[in-house]
């Protein structure tokens, strides 16, 4: 530690080394250019639509919660220390999503193994510091991956193992390899972490034979999948099942969050964990107990307001998310199409093959996935902000062991359709124009 003339000065070579991650780097540039570009039109972010949230609303889903508890026998200052106080750490509305669960998604565990946390951000912290004891730990992720979890794990000094996802989605095959390799070297692969439907970045979904395989694949090599499932609600059509509702093993954990279909500013999630510990003393608990005493170290709790809201969302749709989200599901489905069928009409099958671009197409979630022939870092970035008045994310930042580097992200559940249209005519422009100058 240093001293200059304004006081106490810090080398960050001397701070945690996470402060200095390439990712986090990123997203600060992200955010900036996007506030020094604020006309340009960005399919960036991965935000929920919020024309569909009514600030009424709120009053009124607080006013149902408080109803339930007082028709459950609570006393007028039992409901008031519920709403007004810490709460009990490991949540306060578990018995309200463990209803939700079993009616929706037919996940059928006791409220005792849920923990509600401060969005899904904390349930990974708190898992992985649970899972992972020592160096020789592993996560493996499913590579594109989520920055959040591969975040998490950079704080807790924690190994990531990418296992590539393929271009026709997870391989049980390349997952196993990766398992046997890292045993191999004496390392302890804990858990593998996966978001099956939808996935933010790549918008995949993992088929139904490729879910059984994953299943009896963990449950044969002794490892926990991190089930993380924010897209399923706000996605149109039938829905596969949750890995966690073929669970028979207890092998999947599974991570969620209402921000995405209930209140975004509210954030809250859960986990649910319901995997038996047994201590050195013979006693048996639950994993969710031990996520609670740590959670106890972080955030104390989770919001009491901000239980009692989503409680009264879930309570009012008796605990169907999904008729609750069917407008929303919709109005992203139709997004999708929108940003799919523009991208078609700019840039045509015949143009697009010869210029080397070429995209998934998703049938929900917020995110699709597009290779293009030049290096989409960080400079084409505030090129296509700049002079093309077009934003999008690079897809490097979401492949933990390197890639990705012609890749971009695009978002698709922010704009209107005007805004698509304009946005995927710049981004055509930018295309073409990087395309160019890269043969010449």
């Amino acid at each position: 530690m240093e001293k200059d003339a304004h006081g106490v000065v810090l080398r960050k070579s001397e701070l945690h080394a996470s402060v200095s991650d390439p990712v986090l780097d990123t997203m600060n540039f992200l955010n900036e250019i996007t506030h020094r570009y604020p006309e340009a039109i960005s399919f960036a972010p991965g935000r929920p639509y919020d024309g569909f949230f009514d600030i009424e609303q709120v009053f009124a889903q607080l006013r149902t919660y408080l109803d339930h508890l007082a028709a459950q026998g609570g006393s007028p200052q039992q409901v008031r220390t519920a709403l007004y106080q810490y709460g009990p750490t490991a949540g306060l509305i578990r018995d309200v999503i463990a209803d939700s669960l079993r009616a929706d998604e037919d996940i059928d565990v006791p409220a005792e193994s849920l923990v509600v946390t401060v969005g899904a951000q904390e349930a990974m912290l708190l898992v992985l510091r649970a899972l992972c004891s020592g160096p020789d730990d592993v996560l493996l992720v499913s590579s594109p991956c989520y920055v959040g979890i591969t975040g998490a794990a950079r704080l807790l000094d924690i190994a990531v193992h990418p296992v590539e996802e393929r271009e026709d989605g997870f391989s049980a095959a390349a997952l196993e390899a990766a398992i046997l390799g890292l045993k191999e070297r004496g390392r302890r692969p804990r858990a593998f972490y996966v978001v099956p439907e939808h996935s933010n970045p790549s918008g995949n979904t993992m088929g139904p034979a490729a879910r059984t395989a994953l299943l009896e694949l963990a449950e044969r090599h002794g490892i926990l999948i991190l089930e993380d499932s924010p897209y399923r609600m706000v996605s149109p059509g039938a829905r596969l099942p949750t890995l966690k509702s073929l669970d028979r093993a207890r092998t999947v954990v599974h991570l969620s969050s209402f921000a995405k279909t209930v209140f975004p500013g509210a954030r809250v999630g859960f986990v649910v964990a319901d995997q038996q510990v047994v201590g050195d003393d013979g006693r048996v608990g639950l994993l969710a107990d031990e996520l609670a005493k740590i959670k106890s170290m972080v955030t104390v709790n989770t919001s009491s307001v901000s239980q009692a809201v989503v409680a009264g969302a879930l309570l009012s749709a008796h605990g169907r998310i999904s008729d609750l989200n069917e407008q929303a599901a919709a109005h992203y489905g139709d997004a999708m199409q929108t940003v799919l069928a523009n991208l078609d009409e700019q840039l045509p099958a015949d143009r697009r093959r010869d210029l080397g671009v070429r995209w998934n197409e998703p049938t929900g979630g917020f995110f699709l996935t597009m290779q293009v022939p030049f290096p989409a870092d960080n400079a084409a970035l505030a090129r296509s902000a700049q002079d093309f008045g077009v934003l999008w994310t690079p897809m490097r930042h979401f492949h933990p062991g390197g890639g990705g580097q012609y890749g971009i992200r695009l978002s698709t559940s922010y704009l209107t359709s005007a805004e698509i249209k304009e946005g995927t005519a710049r981004l055509a422009r930018f295309i073409e124009d990087s395309s160019d100058r890269r043969r010449t």
